[in-house]
């Protein structure tokens, strides 16, 4: 997905809260008598804090919610796995199978993610691709 889609889906994800949050300051500036000035610095800050979380979601939202893009990726052993185990792929730790016939993984050893299905990693040793 490109740069501009991405921000353009985070800015449509913001968009609720920040009309709720001018919905709420109106309506308490209607109760209450605060200046003008306060809720424009709110205002303000809560732009000031979209805009630097954008770098944090970008990731996330970059990829269309798929989770098919750990196929192919290179992963490491967290605990033997022997049939079945965890890994460490991209900075997550995904539950995993190896492939029918694969021998098994000591921790550490570097894997090769084959296809998901459902929450599970289908693995292959990677000296054995």
């Amino acid at each position: 997905m490109s740069r501009s889609r991405t921000l353009i889906k985070y800015v449509l994800l913001q968009g609720p809260a920040l009309a709720l949050l001018v919905l709420v300051l109106l309506l308490v500036r209607r109760w209450t008598d605060y200046h003008p000035w306060i809720f424009w610095t709110v205002l303000a800050l809560w732009i000031i804090k979209d805009a630097a979380m954008y770098p944090v979601y970008r990731k996330a939202l970059s990829s269309n919610g798929r989770s098919d893009s750990v196929i192919g990726a290179r992963g490491i052993a967290r605990e033997r796995i022997a049939p079945s185990g965890y890994i460490l792929v991209r900075g997550e730790l995904w539950r995993a199978r190896l492939r029918e016939g694969s021998p098994a993984v000591e921790e550490g050893d570097p894997v090769r993610v084959l296809k998901i299905e459902g929450l599970t990693l289908e693995i292959v040793p990677e000296r054995e691709e």
